[in-house]
Formats: structure tokens, C-alpha cells, sequence
């Protein structure tokens, strides 16, 4: 059986569960220290210590290296840390670089008008399940939303954007980071000991009038990563509608449910010839939750026009990716 016919089988039963295992979480690599220095055997020192371990979740060797190194300057030694371990980061990359990453997550985020889809890889499945990994994802989920927000567009009808792996690379990490997202990536190569990888981002913006469906397959949340949704397969879906949005949210579900099971490739016209499993057309299709009728007879009664989607699966060839 192939793996999407047994996605779709997986969706229509709505028993499939893609979620990650618990979260494993590792402990940070340590940097070679020398001896204590004078100062931090003192109340204040060890306060110092524990704010500092606290606020940058190293270990305590490194943090009191990076006291004693900095003189028991507190934002000093949080910059020091962190430079260390970039250094660190990019010194793990480069020999890690070109190990395949064929596992990883695709992150979903909504913000009011706007949603986006990133795509980040690893080496293994085990990895992805790591809290830090998903800390990462986030992070460039948020750098999406931002660079996707600080565009000047003319919302009169909705618009869509890809971002590719260098162009990822290079936004800004967010206001709470410093440097760029690959800076966050070698940071998190650093500290996991696997190679990964951006693999992609895609943002949609509407205006009012306009309504962004979404699902992601075997979705998993975490209160330490806000608003962001992760799993396997996810789906944005555009509609044009007159109806209030609070009415829209299982309709949109439903509808990105059936582009991660059915993996159309156009949205095509309600006036095309049913089809059938094979179909590409995504209004042509046999809906997903009721195959006796098509998308296009499922959506038509619910004054809502399907206008285009975006779909990404977590590893797919770049060859499968560009057809969607």
C-alpha cells in the first residue's frame, strides 16, 4: 500500500496519530574550563550563577567560566556564552554538512490575516521529537511571520510567497535572538550532533473577505511553543467567503484535511468533470470524508470559493515539492 493511500485511509478513520513521543531533552555540550576563579564562592557569586544558568539554560561549568572570564558581568557573560557556543555550532556543521536529513517537522503559525509553513529537516526521527529541535522550528516559523508582516502588499485579494533555503537562511532570527536563523541552526547542530537543515517556508496574507484553512497531520502542541502546531503534513487553504470567520474554522479544517490525504496539484473549476482517485484537480476530487461526492459539490452549498493551498510534506524530493 502506498504511503499516501494509507494517509488517506489513515484521515477518512481518524484514528491516525503522527505524534512525536515525549520530549527528550539533552544536556548541553560542555566546553573545556579551567580552574574556579575568586569571587564566586561568595553568596552574591552563587546568585550570579544561578541567575545566569537560569536565563541561558548552560550548564553550570560553562556559566561560571563565563562569570570568571567576564568579571562577574552578568550581560557579558550571557554574550560570551552564547558566542561560544556559535562558535561551537558552526564547528559541528561544517562537519556534519552533506549527512542526508530526509526526518524532521513541518511547523504551522497563524497570526490574525496571515499563516505560514516551514519545513526543517534532521538526521533522525528521534531528533525531531528533541524540545530544542522544536525550539528551532519555531524559531523560523516566527522569523517567517515577521518577514512575511513587514512586506508592503496591496491586500485587495490575498498573497502567497515561498521562501527557499538560502533566502531562510538569511532573515533575521527574531527580536528576542541575535543573528539569523542559520545562526540558529548551527546553534541547534551544536547542540543535538545532527545535521539539519531549512528546508523551505511558505507565508499567505488576506484580506478581509478572504479566510486561510489549515491542518496539520498528526498535530502536536506544546504550551512552551505558544501558537505553533507540529507534524508530518500540513496544509494552508485559501477560500473567498462572505460568511463570518468564526463559522469557517472546521470547514477550513476539513478542507486541508483533504489536501494532505489527496494531494491535489491545482485547485481547478467547479465546472471540470468529476474524477477519480487519480484526480489532480483538487474541486474535481472525490471528497476525502465522503468520496460518493467531489470537493467541488462539498464546498459549493457553503458559499465558500476555494481559491488556492499550499501543501507540504515533511521530507518530499524537491521534484515532488515544485509539482505541488
Amino acid at each position: 500500500m502506498s504511503l499516501l493511500r494509507s494517509l488517506r485511509l489513515c484521515l477518512v478513520a481518524r484514528t491516525g496519530s503522527c505524534q512525536a513521543g515525549p520530549v527528550r531533552l539533552q544536556a548541553p555540550r560542555r566546553w573545556h574550563t579551567s580552574h574556579a576563579g575568586p569571587g564566586l564562592s561568595s553568596a552574591s557569586g552563587k546568585e550570579l550563577l544561578v541567575k545566569l544558568r537560569r536565563k541561558t539554560g548552560y550548564s553550570f561549568v560553562n556559566c561560571k567560566k563565563a562569570l570568571e572570564t567576564c568579571g562577574g558581568d552578568l550581560k557579558q557573560a550571557e554574550s560570551w556564552l552564547h558566542k561560544q557556543a556559535q562558535k561551537e555550532g558552526w564547528s559541528k556543521a561544517a562537519k556534519l554538512n552533506g549527512r542526508k536529513t530526509k526526518e524532521g517537522l513541518i511547523g504551522l503559525l497563524k497570526e490574525r490575516n496571515t499563516a505560514v509553513l516551514v519545513e526543517v529537516n534532521c538526521e533522525t526521527d528521534f531528533v525531531s521529537r528533541n524540545l530544542k529541535f522544536q525550539q528551532l522550528v519555531q524559531q523560523v516559523a516566527l522569523g517567517t511571520m515577521l518577514h512575511c508582516q513587514h512586506l508592503k502588499d496591496q491586500l485587495s485579494t490575498y498573497s502567497k510567497g515561498f521562501l527557499n533555503p538560502s533566502e531562510l537562511s538569511e532573515i533575521p532570527a527574531g527580536p528576542e535572538r541575535e543573528g539569523s536563523l542559520k545562526d540558529q541552526l548551527a546553534l541547534a547542530i551544536g547542540k543535538l550532533g545532527e545535521n539539519m537543515t531549512l528546508k523551505r517556508a511558505a507565508w499567505v496574507k488576506v484580506p478581509d473577505g478572504f479566510y486561510i484553512g489549515s491542518y496539520v497531520h498528526g498535530a502536536v502542541h506544546s504550551p512552551l511553543l505558544h501558537n505553533l502546531v507540529l507534524g508530518k503534513y500540513g496544509a494552508l487553504v485559501i477560500c473567498e467567503t462572505s460568511e463570518q470567520k468564526a463559522n469557517l474554522e472546521e470547514l477550513g479544517r476539513r478542507l486541508g484535511q483533504h489536501v494532505v490525504g489527496m494531494a491535489p496539484r491545482s485547485v481547478g473549476s467547479l465546472d471540470d468533470e468529476p474524477g477519480g482517485e487519480e484526480e489532480t484537480k483538487m474541486l474535481s476530487q472525490p471528497y476525502l470524508l465522503d468520496p460518493s461526492i467531489t470537493l467541488g459539490q462539498y464546498v459549493q452549498p457553503r458559499g465558500v470559493s476555494v481559491v488556492d493551498f499550499v501543501r507540504f510534506e515533511c521530507g518530499e524530493s524537491e521534484e515532488a515539492a515544485e509539482a505541488e
